[in-house]
């Protein structure tokens, strides 16, 4: 038995770097989205890619050690992920009613 255990063990080594490398890549794409635009909208959508990509890095770590624990941490991300989506689209419709712009410049006054 420990034969079939141990020839299957690359084939999911490869697999979870195969989702790795996925999450990792949508990460990378978030994080050059989050940090090159400046639309309050696509920036918000950016994080919650970033938030996708590590979901998919604890559900694939969470399998690959036959674990549930990463599974219901991505419970978690994902309500985090709603209640940032509720905040986000209030906040983002309050700042546009009142300057008509969705630019993040048009805020920079608001730091200190």
């Amino acid at each position: 038995m420990s034969g079939c255990l141990a020839s299957t063990a690359p084939l999911a080594d490869a697999a979870l770097a195969q989702y790795i490398v996925v999450a990792c890549a949508l990460f990378v794409i978030g994080l050059v989205g989050f940090l090159s635009r400046r639309n309050m909208i696509v920036m918000f959508l950016c994080t919650e890619l970033m938030f996708q990509a590590a979901a998919i890095a604890m559900i694939a770590f969470g399998r690959y050690h036959f674990d549930t624990s990463g599974q219901v941490f991505v419970i978690f991300i994902l309500t985090v992920a709603a209640a940032e989506a509720a905040l986000a689209l209030a906040l983002v419709v309050l700042l546009f009613r009142r300057r008509e712009t969705l630019s993040a410049e048009a805020w920079s006054e608001l730091k200190e």
